[in-house]
């Protein structure tokens, strides 16, 4: 059967947003505008949304919150100078789409 999951917005506060025991129970997915990923049907998942006060979005909901980000940085790095973008390091960020 294939994993399904849900997707919430919250803003990560630091130490203690993800604790040791929760990040052995929950397997969390991490995007652009605050967007998280966590196992569907699951009480681990749905007590950590709760604990960290996240808005449940439907996918549709969250790729919109993502693209608007992934736009923004794009933009960007448009905007930077030729001798900005030849750095190595300084790619042009990629598209993300999300998981059912």
């Amino acid at each position: 059967m294939a994993k399904t999951y849900q997707y919430c917005v919250a803003e990560n506060w630091g130490k203690g947003f993800i604790d040791h025991v929760e990040s052995q129970r929950i397997t969390f997915v991490g995007y652009p505008g605050n967007v998280w990923q966590v196992p569907a049907y699951n009480k681990h998942g749905n007590l950590w949304i709760a604990k960290v006060a996240g808005v449940v979005k439907t996918k549709d909901e969250a790729q919109a919150i993502v693209d608007a980000e992934v736009q923004a940085a794009q933009a960007a790095w448009d905007a930077q100078t030729d001798e900005e973008k030849a750095d190595e390091f300084n790619t042009r960020p990629a598209e993300i789409t999300l998981e059912e």
